[in-house]
């Protein structure tokens, strides 16, 4: 039987290099920080176009942009960087596990913002409450199984498979999607991401079933939330802080037309 020092080393070595970032990674787009940093609020969820290995694989697994997933909770006590930027982000990473980080983290990164609509003030302090109490909480990389997944080919994968595939794991508290970590902190005041829903028309006269179907959430189990759910969910609302700034397309400076050669 293999040592937990040894697993533990294994571990280690595989989470530092799905966590490179692939050579010559270029996101679609960058954003504007200074628009981000004043449209963000307390309860929001920041998605991340990552650039390394294991983000890759998410979003094949995925089918979408986001590959990883972080909660504003506005300034963390105690936590800043040596210039002094506050934290204000909670996120869990690979090999690591719950950290928080500053906003200028992803400066120069694809993100978007997805906002919980109609979050009361309490339960949006509970939800942030939540995320910062786990702060600490460390990745177990002696499941490599957790990690070697990522390490795999991506061949053609049946979309029924795809959730199972990112959700394989040992149920610890810190897992290798962050999506988790925000899932089960929404879920703690029953606010809905992307429910399963039943209709249930058993007590419901057959002459108004057309009229009257009742329909029933059912919670997912938070192991199976991608960022890309808070991306499509009908409860989260997008909020593109280049709009938000007050976008007006007149303003625009283009560069102009290149010369076209004619090649006689």
């Amino acid at each position: 039987m293999i040592g937990n020092a040894i697993l533990e080393r294994i571990g280690r070595r595989l989470a530092n290099y799905l966590s490179r970032p692939i050579r010559g990674f270029r996101p679609p787009t960058s954003t504007n920080f200074a628009a981000l940093h004043e449209n963000l609020r307390p309860g929001d969820v920041l998605l991340i176009d990552g650039d390394t290995r294991v983000a890759t694989a998410i979003k094949y697994l995925t089918q979408s942009t986001w590959s990883h997933s972080a909660l504003h909770t506005g300034p963390i006590p105690h936590r800043f960087e040596p210039s002094g930027e506050p934290h204000v982000l909670v996120e869990a990473e690979v090999g690591v596990g719950v950290i928080s980080s500053p906003l200028s983290k992803y400066a120069d990164m694809h993100v978007r913002i997805c906002r919980p609509v109609g979050l009361s003030e309490a339960d949006c302090h509970a939800v942030i409450d939540f995320a910062i109490a786990r702060l600490g909480l460390r990745y177990d990389l002696k499941n490599i199984f957790d990690l070697l997944r990522y390490m795999l080919p991506t061949p053609p994968v049946p979309t029924r498979l795809r959730r199972r595939m990112i959700a394989l794991g040992s149920g610890a508290p810190t897992r290798a999607i962050c999506s988790t970590l925000i899932a089960q902190a929404f879920q703690r005041v029953k606010y809905p991401i992307l429910p399963r829903v039943r209709r249930d028309d058993k007590n419901v006269p057959r002459n108004k079933l057309r009229f009257a179907r009742r329909e029933i959430l059912h919670i997912r189990h938070h192991s199976l939330f991608a960022p890309r759910d808070f991306d499509i969910s009908p409860y989260f609302a997008i909020v593109k802080p280049s709009i938000e700034a007050g976008f007006n397309y007149r303003a625009l400076r283009w560069a102009p037309p290149a010369e076209k050669q004619i090649n006689d």
